[in-house]
């Protein structure tokens, strides 16, 4: 972002955002601006490179809160002028008041100043396709059918040799021949979803270049010259997954903090904005993937039904990790430089979190302030 922009700043921070055409929920970074609303996408540690859009506040409309959702009590509808709505998911309630109040009053003091239309004003967003319902699991699953899939083969771009792949356009072929979709514009707008959520992975220099400059609904390439494949981990879904146990006893405490923080993966060392909750007696500190439709509140009270049934919770009720707050050690990272053991390009506000069991956890803060904040808190409850 630059000079001007940074000092017209009045709030940001992530939220959870629905997407527009399939309504998957994703992480984002939003920087409320007086007269707009612009958010990115956080990879590595690092905001503001890769901007995903904007929505417009003149003559918007603010619902808060916004309980349509069963499972997600904590969001607010904007409807802008175009008639595109927006649904936007904070950590807490008094994150999504603030985030209300803020985006209201830079709202009055539009209407106030009964400011000129932005040259830039965010162009209607894209009519629905009817894609939100479908499943991308499913729709992977079938493209790998050994029967009725897509079919797979070496192709080469640019005197380079990929094998195992397909282009652009048999995947649009694929689409509409299976009436997945009715049109090619649909097929895709579909692949690039699957290319946004892993399922799909590039080939080749066309295919990279354009998931790295485009815009969204343009990503994937219907094209005979743009290559792609299946993602490496798709290839391992078929294996048999331990089973995961969670006692009730860990989501029994109070919670005392909960936030938005950006968590270093164990194996692949990547980056994932997670939500962080944190419980005392017992204190425990649990993470879970924010996209995910159930909300950590109503966690306890499944488990505690499965338990007495006597079934186990499942993965979509888990948390995508945690670990007892006993005996553990946290500490601050020198922001100056990578430290030992931390991958990647970091922002900052690093902090480490080190287990009874010596298993070491490296975390990202959005701001200074919330990285003393959880310290402490850790602190006082290990």
């Amino acid at each position: 972002m630059d000079t001007d922009q940074n000092s017209s700043v009045l709030k940001e921070g992530f939220l959870v955002k629905r997407g527009h055409v399939v309504h998957n929920w994703k992480a984002r970074w939003f920087v409320l601006m007086p007269d707009k609303l612009l958010y990115y996408k956080y990879e590595g540690g690092k905001r503001g490179s890769c901007q995903r859009g904007r929505i417009m506040l003149k003559d918007c409309v603010i619902t808060c809160p916004f309980l349509e959702y069963d499972y997600r009590p904590l969001v607010i509808r904007l409807q802008t002028q175009s008639c595109g709505e927006h649904f936007l998911e904070a950590c807490s309630r008094e994150e999504r008041d603030e985030w209300a109040a803020g985006i209201t009053a830079a709202m009055t003091t539009l209407r106030l100043n009964d400011a000129p239309p932005d040259n830039q004003s965010e162009a209607a967003p894209p009519k629905s396709l009817g894609l939100h319902n479908i499943n991308l699991s499913q729709v992977v699953d079938s493209m790998y059918d050994i029967h009725s899939g897509i079919r797979m083969t070496s192709l080469t771009e640019q005197c380079s040799t990929y094998s195992n792949c397909f282009s652009g356009s048999s995947v649009v072929d694929w689409l509409v021949f299976m009436q997945l979709v009715l049109t090619r514009v649909e097929a895709a707008t579909l692949a690039s979803a699957l290319l946004e959520e892993g399922f799909l992975r590039p080939l080749g220099f066309r295919s990279v270049e354009a998931l790295r400059s485009a815009g969204l609904s343009q990503q994937f390439l219907d094209d005979s010259t743009a290559l792609y494949g299946f993602s490496d981990s798709f290839k391992k879904r078929g294996s048999v997954k331990p089973e995961k146990t969670l006692s009730a006893v860990e989501l029994a405490g109070k919670v005392v903090k909960r936030g938005y923080l950006l968590k270093q993966g164990h194996k692949r060392k990547n980056w994932k904005v997670r939500l962080f909750v944190l419980r005392s007696q017992p204190g425990y500190l649990h993470y879970y993937d924010p996209s995910k439709f159930l909300w950590p509140d109503m966690l306890f009270v499944l488990c505690l039904i499965h338990f007495l049934s006597g079934v186990t919770c499942q993965d979509d009720i888990n948390p995508a990790g945690g670990f007892s707050l006993r005996g553990c050690l946290v500490s601050a990272l020198d922001d100056n430089g990578v430290p030992s053991g931390v991958k990647g390009n970091v922002q900052g506000n690093l902090f480490k979190i080190i287990t009874q069991s010596n298993a070491h956890y490296f975390i990202q803060a959005p701001t200074r302030q919330e990285k003393t904040d959880w310290i402490e808190a850790v602190r006082g409850h290990s």
